[in-house]
């Protein structure tokens, strides 16, 4: 009889990497659908194929050889992420916040530790380390705001990388306690020891450093090097008796100014951990998670919400009382509170720390109950700071009144736009629209872009790419507008956009919504979100069913907010622009605060225009405006990214009422600019490019609804 059961767990090494692959592969699409950070979703992973899942790998040798590089490579690379310089700006208020936020959720946690989980006394202070310490998982959001430069984030990111060195270093101290030999005397030989480490790794690294890097310019001996820079201040560390973790951090630290942050070798070492190292890792954790604890009484369930709890708390009243005595407005506290709040790798990496010391025969520092309680403690704090940093950007953005400048003169000459055109029966409209909206009196050319698939019939469509821009470029030479045209091979069309658009240095995309419901049954098809998700750039998604000379109306719905955000002006002098040249009427709808702006707008920089103004309260109001579009006219939608401040969960029903109310209207949808990377090409494995276009839960939701109303 055939049992499954029999080839189970996988112990041959080809097999157990080519799962781990899969693993790293499909995690992190599984993981967005359901919304969990990935982070957790790798640990998450190394439970379900562990012995203490569904015991589908075997944890060889191969996961402690990773796993050690992927414990390294999370603590050197957050060395080499932190911001020195902007350190040495606000030194002592750093300091102070530092030493806040590191010790008042220390001393909590210590206690907790002792009288409610009854620890021992190391156990306590390791947890306490951990606690002591946080992760920046959600300093991508304060990114897309643009709150960089505000006091209370130079504070928090200042303040993390205090807590998190004075962390180490008390970890440090806690595995040099369990030597053989203990006392005064063994702890002046260690602090000694540890100040000769500490200062032959600053002479010696940059020294190596500078000499290396100016000698050899290969891309793959650079890499090495850096490795072994790594490799040896951990090697070294561990021989002077403190843990590996702290010497791949003092590493990071040191080569801190010599790897930019934007530099080349900066990417691939992000890349080689992100993609391998670090996912390895956090696998090889959760392959150590005995699950089964969760369901032997409500033990698991007490330590889980004591560690969660009192460490929250400590960095909560941390936040408030450095919020309090540097006079900063409560919603600077809030985010305070919400940036310190989370712990990720680290967390995970000084907890690996404790399960390999010994505290008796057999038996190790950290046991199950606290390891699934750390685990489960990262994911209750990265799921609270990042929905408190969230809400505390968008306060401090209003509360602020930071409008985007009109007469910003870089933002208003910058204009080069790039137009991709795929269908030759769309051409023409688009080429319309973009002669249309450009700015004549720079006279700046179009880019004409055709994307090719590398598949079987590249070569044929090549060459009807080059018949399509061959027309585009005839139609912009009978209005005298300059183009340029290229027609760029890609295994991925959004990404040959995207390169494209770099490489020209464009200002935005004017592009066909897609129409072609045999190619891809989504509303966005194949690549238009990956498009729009990747580029932080305005991207105007047209489908124009007539002539554009034609139309006798454009209306427009502005979400609320939509003044805060940086690319208002761009799209709004893009439309400005394009019922001056049509000579036809436009109406704005939205609230009262945004139209008043748009308002005086027009009556300063197109005085010429015709326009009106209509309050449209909620977005929710936007089916109703159905009724007043004619086929004549032309409809307008100003939506947002996810996670900026004019963004909003209504947005999400967008192509269900576009597809149920606008299906036969000339449409435009506009992604305005947005803070952030405009390359598109960041990589951290906490903010991945990769977004699922729905959740798991709305599916669900969806299918429910259906099924029911039948």
């Amino acid at each position: 009889m055939f049992h499954i059961a029999q080839y189970f767990p996988i112990t041959d090494p080809t097999l157990i990497f080519f799962v781990v692959l899969l693993i790293i592969l499909f995690a992190p699409i599984i993981m967005g659908k359901l919304r969990i950070p990935h982070i957790i979703g790798m640990v998450l992973a190394g439970v379900l194929i562990g012995k203490y899942g569904l015991n589908i790998l075997e944890r060889d040798s191969s996961f402690e050889l990773f796993g050690k590089v992927g414990l390294y490579y999370i603590m050197f690379l957050a060395a080499l992420e932190m911001d020195m310089e902007g350190m040495k700006k606000n030194k002592s208020r750093l300091l102070i916040y530092g030493l806040l936020t590191c010790f008042i959720p220390f001393f909590l946690t210590y206690g907790m530790s002792i009288w409610l989980l009854h620890y021992s006394a190391k156990a306590s202070f390791l947890l306490s380390c951990i606690m002591a310490s946080n992760t920046l998982i959600a300093y991508p959001i304060v990114s897309r705001y643009g709150l960089q430069q505000k006091p209370s984030v130079t504070l928090s990111v200042g303040s993390s990388m205090i807590s998190l060195l004075i962390a180490l270093i008390m970890l440090a101290g806690l595995v040099a306690s369990f030597s053989k030999h203990d006392g005064v005397l063994f702890w002046v030989f260690f602090t000694l020891k540890f100040a000769v480490y500490c200062g032959v790794m600053i002479m010696l690294i940059p020294r190596l450093t500078r000499w290396f890097l100016r000698r050899y310019s290969d891309a793959v001996m650079q890499f090495i090097f850096v490795l072994s820079m790594l490799f040896m201040s951990a090697a070294l560390s561990q021989i002077v008796g403190i843990e590996g973790v702290f010497g791949a951090f003092f590493a990071g630290l040191i080569l801190n100014r010599y790897i930019p942050h934007v530099s080349p070798l900066m990417n691939r070492l992000e890349f080689i951990g992100n993609a391998l190292f670090i996912p390895y890792f956090l696998i090889g954790v959760g392959m150590l998670i005995n699950i089964n604890l969760l369901f032997q009484g409500s033990h698991i369930l007490w330590v889980v919400f004591c560690i969660a709890f009192f460490g929250t708390l400590g960095k909560a009243i941390a936040a408030y009382i450095a919020c309090l005595g540097f006079r900063l407005p409560l919603s600077s506290g809030h985010m305070m509170f919400g940036l310190t709040s989370a712990h990720a790798a680290g967390s995970i990496a000084m907890v690996m720390v404790g399960m390999h010391l010994l505290v008796a025969p057999g038996t190790y520092l950290v046991n199950d109950d606290m390891l699934n309680g750390v685990v489960m403690m990262i994911l209750i704090t990265c799921i609270i700071s990042s929905i408190l940093t969230d809400r505390s950007s968008q306060k401090i953005i209003l509360r602020d009144k930071e409008l985007p400048d009109a007469e910003d003169d870089k933002k208003v000459s910058d204009e080069k736009i790039l137009v991709p055109v795929k269908y030759p029966e769309y051409a023409d409209n688009l080429m319309n629209l973009a002669f249309l909206v450009r700015n004549q009196k720079l006279n700046r050319g179009l880019i004409c872009l055709n994307v090719v698939y590398e598949d079987k019939d590249m070569r044929y469509n090549q060459e009807q790419g080059r018949r399509i821009l061959e027309h585009c470029s005839q139609l912009a030479a009978a209005t005298d507008v300059m183009t340029q045209t290229q027609v760029r091979i890609a295994a991925n069309i959004a990404n040959g956009i995207k390169h494209a658009f770099n490489e020209f240095q464009c200002s935005e995309i004017i592009i066909g919504m897609h129409m072609h419901p045999e190619v891809s049954p989504k509303f966005w098809g194949e690549f238009h979100q990956s498009l729009f998700n990747g580029l932080s750039r305005q991207i105007i998604m047209a489908r124009i069913r007539q002539p554009l000379n034609t139309l006798r109306r454009i209306q427009v719905a502005v979400p609320s907010r939509a003044e805060f955000e940086p690319g208002f002006y761009r799209w709004l002098e893009r439309l400005a622009r394009l019922a001056g040249n049509l000579d036809c009427r436009i109406q704005f709808h939205g609230r009262e605060e945004s139209l008043a702006l748009i308002n005086e707008y027009i009556k300063n920089r197109h005085p010429e225009v015709r326009a009106d103004y209509t309050q449209m309260i909620h977005w929710n109001e936007l089916p109703q405006l159905a009724s007043q579009i004619s086929p004549d006219h032309l409809f307008v939608i100003v939506t947002a990214r996810k996670g900026t401040v004019s963004y909003k969960t209504a947005l999400e029903r967008l192509p269900e009422e576009i597809t149920k109310y606008f299906s036969g209207t000339n449409l435009m949808i506009i992604f305005p600019d947005q803070h952030g990377d405009s390359y598109g090409d960041q990589l951290t494995f906490a903010e991945p490019q990769h977004q699922e276009e729905i959740s798991a839960y709305e599916s669900f939701l969806q299918w429910f609804k259906k099924k029911f109303r039948k």
